[in-house]
Formats: C-alpha cells, sequence, structure tokens
C-alpha cells in the first residue's frame, strides 16, 4: 500500500519513539545476558571436566544455548538500529511537509490536495471576484512546492518500505530461531536492497530500477558516506561498477528501449554520479579508498566489457564519463582523472572517438542526459564534472599541471608540455572534437557548428565554477561566496587571455565582415558574462582606473586587478551574447545602485560635495553600460547573432544577480546573510523591473550603427539607470532636500551620459584593426 500525504502528516510517531525506547531498553538487557552467557555459562561449561555423555550434550546445549541469547542481541540491536533511524527520518520529513503545507503553502495562498498513488496537487483555490489570472513567478512556485512536497512523499515511502523489508529479514519469520540479517543502520539495510537490485543489471524491470533509483537519490548525499561507500563496494569493485553503469545505459537508451525507460536511465546517470562523489570524497567518515581513482585512470584508456562475446566495447573513461557529468567531485578524486582525459585528448584527439557508434541517435551511449555530447569523448564529460565541483575547478586551473602516462600514472620529472589548463585549452591550435553519433555529421553544416560548441560551453561551466566557487548551475538563490586569491587571479588571466585575443571568442555569423572569422570559443561568451556579473566590482574599478585601496567600489573578497584595456575588449566582446549582456547589465545597474546609496546614506569624511559623489558612483558602471550598447549593436546589426528581441527576452531570466549582488554589498556594512528568504536593502523586484526597462530601451538603429554615432536609446537608458540609482537611495532618506535630491539626479544623469559615450567609444576603438 502506497504511502499517502495523510498518512505522513497525521501519523502518531511518538508511537514509534516508544517502540525504539522499549527496544533499546531490550537491547541493553540481551548485551548483559549474552555476556553472562559467555563470560559465565559457557565458560564454565567449557572449562568443566566433563566425561561420559555431559562432554557432549550438555556442553553442546550450553554453547548452543549461549549462541541463541547472543544472536537475539544482536537480531534486537539490528530491529532498535532500523526502527531509530527510521523514525528520526520520518520525523524530519513530517516536519518538512507540514512547514511547506502549514507555512510555505498557505504565504502562497494555494491548497494542497491528496490525490492518491503517493502524490498530491497544488492549487490556486478560486475566490468569488478573482480574474484567476497568476503571474509566471506565482506559477514557478506553486509547481516547485507541488514538486516538493511530492519528493518528500516519495522519500518517506522509500524509508517506510526499507524499514518493513529489513525488520522481515532481521526476524527471518522463525520464530524459533533467531540470527538473521544484521544491521547497524537503516543505511545498511538500504544499501544491501540497492545492491541487490543492481546484480539484476538489464534484466530489471522499470519498477525495480525506479526502486533502485529512489534508493540512490534519497541516500546518495548523506553526509558520512555511509551508504554510498556500501553501494559501490557492493558492485564488487571499479570494473564491476563500469559494467553495471555501461550495461544499463545501453539497455535504456538503445532503439526498443521505452520512454519510460529512457527516463529511468537518465535518473539513473544522476544518482549514480551524486553517489559516486559521495563515495570518493577523503572527508566523509566512509569513503572508497584511493586505490578506485587510479584504478578508473588505468581502465580510462582499456576498453570495457559486459556481455560474452561482446565486439564494440567502450573505453573505460567513455563510461565513467557519463558518471562524473554529476556530483561535486573532490579534488583529490577527480583532479587526476580530468588531468589524464585533457592529456590524452591533447595527444590524440580521437582516440576516444574511433569506437563510437556512428548511425546511432545521439540519445545513445552513456550520456542518456543527451547534454554537450553523446559523451564519445570523455574530454567533454569530465569539463561538466569540474562545473559542478568548484574546489576542484579552482586547483584545476589555478595549480600547475602534473603529467601522467597512458596508464593513469603520475610520470614522474614529467612536463605536460603547457604552463596551465586555461592556456592549453585557449590555444588556438588546440582541437575540439564533434561528439555525436551522426555518421555523416560534416554534411550538416549547423549540426557540426553545435556539436563544436559541446567542449567550448563545458569549458566555461568549470570555468564559472572555479571563480564563483559555486557548481555553474547552482539554484538561483545560491548564496555569493568570497572570492579567494587564486580565484582573483585567474579572473584577471581569463580577462587578459580574451582581452588581449578576442578573435578566440567572435562570433561572426553571416560574413558581412570579411575577414573577421568565428573564433573556436564563442561559445564561452554566457559563461565569461556571468563570470563578470560575480566580479563586477572589479570590472567597476578597471573603467577609471580605481585605487586598489578604494572602498567607493568594493570587490567581493580578493580583488582581480583587472588591466583597463584588457577588461574593455573583453566586456565589448563578451557582451556581443544575449545572456552574457543581460547578466553584465543586470550586475552593473544592481552594484551601481548600492554604490551610490552607500554614497548618499553610508558615512563619509570626504570634504567633496556630495553630487559630485554621486556623479563618479555612476561613471563606471555607465561605462559599462556604454560598453554593452556598442556590443548589443554590433551582434544585431554587423555580426547577426542576434536580434533585439533575444537580448530583451535574455534579461527576463536575470534576477538572480540583483539579489547575489544586493547580497554582497551587504558585506560592507557587516550584515552579511545568506540571499535566500532574507531580506535585503533595496526592493529587489523594483530594481529588476527597472533594470528591464533599461535593458528593452537600449536599442539602435542599423543606420546609427553604420554611421558610428552614439546610441541615442542606450544612451538615454543609461541616464534613467542612473537617475533611478538615486531614486532607491532617497527612498528613506528625509535628510536631504527636494533641491538637494534634484541636484543629485542631475549630476548623475551628467555623469552617465559622458561615461556612456566613454564606453561606447572605447569598444569601438578596441574593435579596430
Amino acid at each position: 500500500m502506497t504511502l499517502s500525504f495523510n498518512d505522513l502528516v497525521e501519523v502518531d510517531l511518538g508511537k514509534l519513539a516508544t517502540a525504539v525506547s522499549d527496544w533499546k531498553k531490550a537491547v541493553d538487557g540481551l548485551k548483559k545476558s549474552a555476556e553472562s552467557a559467555r563470560t559465565a555459562m559457557q565458560a564454565k561449561s567449557d572449562s568443566a571436566k566433563w566425561a561420559g555423555i555431559n562432554a557432549t550434550v550438555t556442553r553442546e546445549f550450553v554453547a548452543k544455548t549461549a549462541k541463541e541469547v547472543s544472536d537475539l542481541h544482536s537480531e534486537a540491536n539490528s530491529i532498535y538500529q532500523v526502527l531509530d533511524d527510521g523514525h528520526t527520518e520520518l520525523e524530519s520529513l513530517q516536519k518538512q511537509i507540514k512547514t511547506a503545507v502549514q507555512v510555505d503553502a498557505q504565504n502562497l495562498g494555494v491548497r494542497v490536495e491528496d490525490i492518491g498513488e503517493g502524490k498530491v496537487r497544488c492549487f490556486f483555490p478560486h475566490i468569488r471576484g478573482d480574474s484567476d489570472e497568476r503571474a509566471q513567478e506565482q506559477l514557478d512556485q506553486r509547481r516547485a512546492l507541488e514538486d516538493r512536497i511530492n519528493g518528500i512523499l516519495a522519500h518517506a515511502a522509500e524509508v517506510d518500505a526499507s524499514v518493513a523489508r529489513a525488520l522481515a529479514k532481521s526476524h527471518g519469520n522463525d520464530p524459533y530461531n533467531a540470527g538473521h540479517s544484521k544491521y547497524e543502520s537503516l543505511n545498511d539495510a538500504e544499501a544491501e536492497r540497492a545492491v541487490e537490485l543492481a546484480r539484476k543489471g538489464d534484466k530489471m524491470s522499470d519498477a525495480e530500477l525506479r526502486e533502485l533509483n529512489q534508493l540512490l537519490r534519497f541516500n546518495s548525499r548523506e553526509k558520512d558516506g555511509e551508504f554510498a561507500t556500501e553501494f559501490y563496494q557492493g558492485l564488487g569493485g571499479p570494473e564491476k561498477a563500469l559494467q553495471f553503469y555501461a550495461e544499463m545505459s545501453i539497455d535504456g537508451t538503445g532503439g526498443d528501449a521505452t520512454k519510460m525507460r529512457l527516463n529511468e536511465i537518465q535518473d539513473l546517470q544522476k544518482v549514480m554520479g551524486y553517489t559516486l562523489a559521495n563515495a570518493t570524497d577523503p572527508d566523509h567518515r566512509q569513503h572508497l579508498d584511493p586505490s578506485w581513482g587510479a584504478e578508473f585512470r588505468r581502465l580510462g584508456t582499456q576498453q570495457i566489457g559486459w556481455q560474452k562475446g561482446q565486439w564494440n566495447k567502450p573505453y573505460g573513461y567513455q563510461v565513467l564519463g557519463g558518471l562524473l557529468r554529476y556530483g561535486d567531485y573532490d579534488s583529490r578524486f577527480l583532479n587526476p582523472i580530468a588531468e589524464h582525459i585533457t592529456q590524452l585528448h591533447k595527444k590524440d584527439p580521437y582516440f576516444f572517438l574511433s569506437n563510437k557508434p556512428a548511425g546511432s541517435p545521439d540519445s545513445y551511449g552513456f550520456n542518456p542526459s543527451g547534454k554537450l555530447g553523446t559523451g564519445n569523448d570523455p574530454l567533454n564529460s569530465v569539463l561538466e564534472a569540474l562545473g559542478h565541483s568548484p574546489q576542484a575547478a579552482e586547483k584545476f586551473f589555478t595549480e600547475a599541471p602534473t603529467a601522467y602516462n597512458e596508464d593513469g600514472t603520475v610520470k614522474r620529472g614529467g612536463n605536460p608540455g603547457f604552463h596551465s589548463y586555461l592556456d592549453l585549452f585557449t590555444d588556438k591550435d588546440f582541437e575540439w572534437t564533434i561528439d555525436t553519433n551522426a555518421s555523416n555529421v560534416l554534411a550538416d553544416e549547423d549540426k557540426t557548428k553545435a556539436a563544436l560548441n559541446f567542449g567550448p560551453e563545458a569549458l566555461g561551466h568549470a570555468l564559472e565554477a572555479a571563480t564563483t566557487g559555486r557548481p555553474y548551475d547552482s539554484d538561483a538563490t545560491a548564496d555569493a561566496i568570497k572570492h579567494s586569491d587564486a580565484q582573483a587571479h585567474l579572473v584577471s588571466d581569463i580577462v587578459n587571455k580574451f582581452g588581449g585575443d578576442p578573435e578566440l571568442i567572435r562570433h561572426n555569423e553571416n560574413g558581412d565582415l570579411d575577414g573577421e572569422e568565428t573564433g573556436p570559443l564563442y561559445a564561452l561568451r554566457g559563461s565569461l558574462g556571468d563570470i563578470t556579473a560575480e566580479y563586477m566590482g572589479d570590472f567597476q574599478r578597471s573603467m577609471y582606473d580605481e585605487d586598489p585601496s578604494s572602498d567607493l567600489f568594493p570587490t567581493f573578497g580578493a580583488a582581480a586587478d583587472l588591466d583597463p584595456n584588457h577588461a574593455a575588449r573583453f566586456l565589448g566582446e563578451v557582451g556581443q551574447d544575449p545572456d552574457a549582456y543581460s547578466a553584465i547589465t543586470t550586475a552593473q545597474q544592481t552594484y551601481t545602485t548600492d554604490v551610490v546609496d552607500h554614497v548618499i546614506n553610508g558615512s563619509s569624511h570626504s570634504t567633496a560635495s556630495l553630487d559630485g559623489r554621486v556623479g563618479a558612483a555612476v561613471a563606471p558602471g555607465s561605462a559599462i553600460a556604454g560598453i554593452m550598447s556598442d556590443a548589443r549593436a554590433h551582434a544585431i546589426y554587423e555580426y547577426h547573432t542576434a536580434s533585439d528581441a533575444e537580448f530583451n527576452e535574455a534579461a527576463a531570466e536575470k534576477q538572480k544577480w540583483v539579489n547575489r549582488i544586493l547580497g554582497m554589498g551587504i558585506e560592507k556594512v557587516g550584515e552579511r546573510v545568506p540571499i535566500a528568504g532574507a531580506p535585503l536593502e533595496w526592493a529587489s523586484e523594483d530594481i529588476q523591473e527597472s533594470i528591464m526597462k533599461s535593458i528593452e530601451q537600449d536599442t539602435s538603429s542599423e543606420a546609427e550603427t553604420q554611421a558610428g554615432e552614439e546610441y541615442t536609446n542606450g544612451r538615454n537608458a543609461a541616464l534613467d539607470s542612473a537617475r533611478a540609482a538615486v531614486d532607491h537611495a532617497l527612498v528613506n532618506n528625509t535628510a536631504i532636500d527636494p533641491d538637494t535630491a534634484d541636484d543629485l539626479r542631475r549630476a548623475a544623469r551628467t555623469s552617465a551620459g559622458h561615461s556612456h559615450s566613454d564606453g561606447a567609444q572605447w569598444k569601438s576603438e578596441s574593435s579596430k584593426p
């Protein structure tokens, strides 16, 4: 019977707590009895000088009795441990679901209805006179809440089933014989069941595969690593683990696989990846031996088979790569693998593509997700792994490379032939592969272009993680993390690299500009835009060569100390991508708003006029706005890579940068709090609305672009943005009279106009050969 919503909400877990307490007493009592039987009764029997029948029958009876008492203690302890863990987990889940229903649902104005089969639906009840129209944000929140509640219910159902199964195995259905399955925790029982299912391989039914996925999903990220480690150990070692995943991937992505099977295999890829990341973390109480990493590297260039007489066998890294795409991996496990794969690719970019299943659908293979390649080239996979593993990514790009032999062992005293992985990947001679199963992919120009972007896009994700300290696709509410010295230095290297050679990321779609070829890494620009937004303080400092000791334009942690010329050229090229443009513009305007507030409402010993200080505060952001206006116009009218509509649509998804930049600003005054659910100084929605208007206004005509004239609409948008920043700062300030407020707005607008023109001119001048 499926655990229902009402079951979890209404069940009295106090009764289960009492049962746990009673079993604890039984365990303690049986422990004493078992010790007494062993140290007294059996010890005396063993030392007694019996002869005849007593030497056999009685002594054997005493030994058997002592064993039964010990078995009873083991069985009671197993039952107690399982019940105790089950109670703890169910109690937590019950609290979570009550909070979701009684707090979150009420705040959102939705009702929760039990629809059976362990699921609920959340809906907005009709209110008389209400139009029932909801904003997209409200609809998204409703869906997210519904998914969260259903996830809690599914987790509770898994715990309930696991407890029942473990209790049955502990008891063994034999009232006259104790001593059956023994568990030190519910995790032991869950890992045992997961391995039991995995050993069925592709003979698992869809229902069994779904059960395995749920066991992995709800237990793979536990902090102590117990379940994850026991699961992978239970598979039988690195090669057995690869064979299992390979077999399941091919089974679920083959031509005769159902949609349901494919969905479950896509889920298996994720949860096995999360589980492997947990199991290989050396800091967890339980973890896999480091030899697993060395063995994975050895197997990386070996062919892996799982069926007798199998012909086309994948290489170990092709299989492992599918798992590495998901999970936050420890650098001690991931980085040697990442370095080894990268060096193998440098030596022979097509080594792993020699056995790709040409002519098969792109969904076929060891990356069932289908994201950024089919998984034939493990380089794309390991870059995605770094994109989800921030600490590993930071070390990968900031520490000196280690040379590896082909078998994955360290090459003592070896030289990898390059100074850093950033240098290697941005070398114009570095060859990116076309990771697709298509037979004649080169005949399809669009598909070829898309496939060639898989690697650079994954590289962008890895750089994002390395520089921000967060997985590139982390939750939009994820808190900002102070920048380390290594991260800031890496950002400086990135800006110098692409600011000094912007052709690497240039995208010339239409050929109007003869001689300007599309660069190999233009797919990086979306990620570079996010990095720029994250380091907005550093970029604003660079616009007018701000003093490093300045507190007017604070950095968030270590300063990147960007080169002004490289920064301007970098921004001009990156800003041609709609996503990057929107991230940069949103972060710039939010940061400027915060700086202006600090000038107007913060304390200062400056003797300069307030209007002069406000003008200086808006100048760097307005210069960046000018660069963005010029970049947008170039993308639309010269390179033909995007439209005004695409730039405007991309902006709607950048609300996270408003919250994140505001959160960084709180750091200035010692009031740092997590972004999620935290009260902020500003009305975030109002700022986002102002930004959206500004972005929609920032347009120019083709004639203006060709004539090299100022972009009037973009300039006006910069003026409005500067005025809005002053208005936000004055909302709760009653000390400034209306005349002074007008002077401040005027100073901000004037400075913004000049600086916007500066920025646009810098971009245009830097684009000239």
